[in-house]
């Protein structure tokens, strides 16, 4: 009587957090039904937000939130590579910085004596900055928070060996897609969207309000003329910077807008 073939193995999923809201890791969780059925098929074998349950590598698909803000995440995002086949970085926190890299342009230290009453037990670097500073990372999920369907998309692409294929586009033409009208044009109101990449469905003009570059910027975005369109609806050139400095703003593209606007002599550091 020839042995019965064992099942094949599943694939061993990961998450870790940074520096970060848990926001990212949160999709994932509410995810419900959705994350039930992924679950037939991997193995999630390290998720703090979910559980106690935390096993060594090696990991087949590795998920990433949050930025790297202490000398530990860097050691620790490290060995969090070693042990990853795919390493996977979700949300503006591990693909830009996130929000807490806007003490990236404060004088050194000023944060960090600003928001805890004895620093000296404190122990974080100059910046915040993305994983993709440190080590490599073979996808990254913009976002804050990441768009849930692209994750689970991103994941489902990667088990069936598959390159997932994120939009390029810019928010400008989900909101033509949706009917939004443009917030730049009708209101006059400094939109971020013709440089932001799309992923969010326009959440936030489908409420007439002002993209904030969640997503971070789309591949070659016009931001010079973005920049000169806010200055000629009034904005001050360190106003129109913090536009760029806001969720996304420590990637190249929006944090050379920012640098290309910031009058001298403000104060903000290199």
């Amino acid at each position: 009587m020839k042995a019965a073939p064992e099942a094949p193995a599943k694939a061993r999923v990961a998450v870790f957090k940074l520096s970060s809201c848990d926001g990212c890791q949160l999709q994932l969780l509410d995810a419900e039904e959705a994350l039930l059925a992924l679950a037939e098929r991997v193995d999630i074998v390290h998720f703090r937000e979910a559980g106690d349950r935390s096993e060594p590598g090696p990991y087949d698909v590795t998920l990433v939130e949050g930025s790297v803000s202490t000398p530990e995440q860097v050691e620790e995002i490290r060995e969090i590579r070693g042990m990853s086949r795919f390493l996977v970085t979700i949300g503006a926190c591990a693909t830009a910085g996130g929000i807490q890299a806007l003490r990236n342009w404060q004088e050194e230290g000023l944060a960090l004596h600003t928001v805890y009453p004895t620093p000296r037990y404190v122990s974080t670097l100059a910046r915040s900055t993305p994983v993709s500073d440190h080590v490599r990372v073979d996808l990254e999920l913009p976002g804050c928070p990441v768009d849930r369907g692209q994750l689970l998309g991103a994941l489902t692409a990667l088990l069936a060996g598959t390159v997932p294929r994120l939009s390029t586009a810019p928010v400008c033409v989900e909101c033509k897609r949706r009917g939004y009208p443009c917030v730049l044009v009708t209101k006059g109101e400094p939109c971020l969207g013709p440089v932001t990449r799309t992923g969010c469905g326009a959440l936030c003009p489908a409420y007439g309000r002002a993209c904030y570059g969640c997503f971070g910027p789309m591949p070659d975005p016009n931001t010079a003329e973005l920049a000169r369109r806010f200055g000629e609806l009034g904005l001050t050139g360190k106003q129109v910077a913090a536009r760029f400095r806001f969720i996304a703003g420590w990637a190249p593209e929006f944090r050379e807008a920012a640098e290309a606007t910031e009058p001298q002599g403000a104060g903000v550091r290199p």
